[in-house]
């Protein structure tokens, strides 16, 4: 199980499935080769200390290097994804999401792993204090992040596991 505190309320998920985790695994592998040095991903489970209220794991998130403490984040990212799964998806979408607005995250990125549909939602704080859609792709369509230059296509990120040679 998960366990993460959202304005004081204790939220037990349970543990990711098959696609949830080839998805975030493929997504950090992306952003692992393409982040300059002074930039870091971490993948779950990695607390994200809001505030003393609100503590996260996000799937993914990115920061500066040097802002990593020994235990964990209790600063504010500069992105933080979040995979969808049947259990966890309205709370990304709805707490989560107004969390890191609050927290003042800049860019949040929500992933659907759906093999019928997978798609990448990429938001950015507005300057009235929620996310603005700053791109949407779904299935083969790519784009690339402006901020980090990472290019994205949600079609690579989903699928069965690679079988071994």
């Amino acid at each position: 199980h998960r366990y993460e505190l959202i304005d004081g309320g204790m939220i037990v998920t349970p543990a990711p499935g098959t696609n949830h985790q080839l998805c975030v695994g493929r997504l950090y592998v992306v952003l692992h080769d393409h982040l300059p040095p002074e930039l870091t991903v971490m993948l779950s489970p990695y607390d994200y200390n809001i505030n003393e209220a609100t503590m996260v794991e996000p799937d993914l998130l990115v920061a500066r290097t040097t802002d990593f403490g020994p235990a964990n984040l209790q600063v504010t990212p500069l992105l933080v994804i979040e995979v969808l799964s049947r259990s966890t998806r309205y709370l990304d979408l709805g707490a989560k999401r107004l969390a890191y607005a609050a927290a003042g995250v800049p860019n949040y990125w929500i992933v659907d792993p759906s093999l019928a549909a997978p798609s990448v939602t990429a938001l950015v704080l507005g300057t009235g204090g929620d996310y603005v859609i700053a791109a949407a792709i779904a299935g083969d369509e790519e784009w690339t992040d402006p901020v980090l230059g990472v290019t994205l296509v949600p079609s690579r990120l989903v699928g069965p596991a690679p079988t071994p040679a």
